[in-house]
């Protein structure tokens, strides 16, 4: 590109140059030519005039002062009935310009050599040379220091184009002052917000899925090692193996859930759901985990209520808090149902230490755990799992630690005005 530049913007200033100059040195020279013309007919009418004047005032003729006053000049006077006087050096045969006036009885020709004339236009033609090759230089150095200018910042779009490319999220950043680049650069700066993103996207997508699929598998090899424990009784077997059939059922919906995330409406899914069936469904899938670890999952409160929300998100709402409750907290795990005129509430405490006071205010946030080695996931993708659904997920009570869920009642009176509202103890 920079060569191209440079080519046309010397191409575009010989042209222009030699349609200027060309003309302008052949004006110079009819100009030289005229004028050097108009000087020897002066010089002939003053000396046939200055003679016709001595003649009638009958002064003598002084050829040596008309040879002062023209020292370059050759020449002739010529007067009726006498011999003709020549002043000065003839110039060169076949290189002369002249000039001739009658004047009364006297006949001037003047008589000059041409090479002068010509040495002056050479001067002029050689100027106007300079000039122009001058311009020419000009014209290619400004040539050379724009396409310095364009060709630098094509060459930087041309690499953030590749870094974007290659997943790079550095922007392009500055602007060049030329309108079209700076186009270029602010598209090239949405491309990588857009890309950077996405990428972010998937890496979130990528965690969440393998959060959300760790507690139904961890669920499963459960099951799987009960039916192993189990292996002499057949009716346990068969027990064992409907359970791990149901909970392979639910680890499929898990997966179509997250793979459809994107695409779903957040709060089109939701339909009217019995709490009671999600939450023993809950309690069957964690009974063979808190065995393991000697502690009780019971379930009290109200019975029969129903709320708005989609099934497979409250189970793994209730799955991450009834997790979370295992992992950090101590003590029986009890969940706690009630309604108030909003909302259906289902409540998820132990009997541990509770959340530390420095961490409560962050509970929610992504990449914050209590333990070291935590993903830091599992609460803020309940709290958007149920957000999607209308609802909400609070920390009710930091120490011992209760969460609650808060659901919308079916019906126009349901909302999510109730937060963080705990029942009765």
């Amino acid at each position: 590109m920079r060569r191209r530049l440079l080519f046309s913007t010397l191409a575009v200033a010989a042209t222009a140059v030699l349609l200027l100059g060309l003309p302008l040195a052949v004006v110079l020279s009819r100009l030289e030519v005229n004028e050097a013309g108009q000087q020897l007919e002066r010089d002939a009418v003053m000396v046939a005039k200055g003679m016709q004047y001595r003649q009638q005032a009958h002064k003598p003729t002084d050829p040596q002062e008309i040879a002062k006053t023209l020292p370059d000049r050759y020449v002739i006077i010529r007067r009726s009935g006498g011999a003709p006087i020549t002043l000065g050096q003839r110039p060169p045969s076949g290189n002369t310009i002249r000039s001739r006036a009658v004047t009364g009885d006297f006949d001037v020709t003047v008589e000059a050599d041409g090479a002068v004339t010509g040495s002056r236009l050479t001067k002029a033609v050689v100027l106007i040379g300079a000039l122009g090759m001058l311009a020419i230089g000009v014209a290619v150095g400004l040539a050379f220091i724009q396409a310095r200018k364009l060709s630098m910042p094509l060459v930087e779009l041309a690499e953030a184009a590749e870094r974007i490319g290659s997943g790079d999220g550095r922007r392009v950043g500055h602007r060049y002052g030329v309108h079209e680049l700076d186009q270029v650069a602010e598209g090239l700066d949405r491309s990588v917000r857009r890309v950077a993103g996405l990428l972010a996207a998937e890496r979130e997508f990528a965690m969440d899925a393998s959060h959300q699929l760790r507690t139904p598998l961890t669920a499963l090899s459960m099951r799987l090692e009960e039916m192993i424990a189990a292996a002499d009784d057949p009716e346990v077997v068969r027990e064992e193996g409907a359970a791990a059939l149901a909970q392979t059922e639910r680890l499929a919906k898990v997966v179509n859930q997250l793979l459809g995330r994107t695409t779903a409406n957040e709060s089109g899914m939701a339909e009217e759901t019995g709490v009671d069936d999600v939450i023993a469904q809950q309690v069957a899938e964690w009974e063979p985990a808190f065995r393991h670890a000697n502690r009780k999952l019971e379930v009290i409160g109200t019975k029969g209520l129903h709320a708005l929300a989609t099934p497979g998100s409250l189970a793994q709402v209730i799955a991450t808090l009834v997790d979370n409750a295992l992992e950090h907290g101590a003590g029986t795990v009890a969940i706690r149902t009630w309604q108030t005129p909003k909302s259906v509430v289902v409540e998820i405490r132990d009997e541990g230490r509770g959340v530390p006071a420095e961490l409560a205010p962050r509970i929610f946030e992504r990449n914050v755990s209590g333990r070291p080695g935590g993903t830091g996931l599992g609460l803020a993708l309940a709290r958007d799992m149920a957000a999607a659904d209308g609802g909400h997920v609070v920390l009710v009570r930091p120490r011992p630690a209760a969460f609650a869920i808060f659901l919308r009642r079916p019906g126009p009176e349901g909302g999510n005005g109730d937060r963080a509202v705990s029942g009765p103890a």
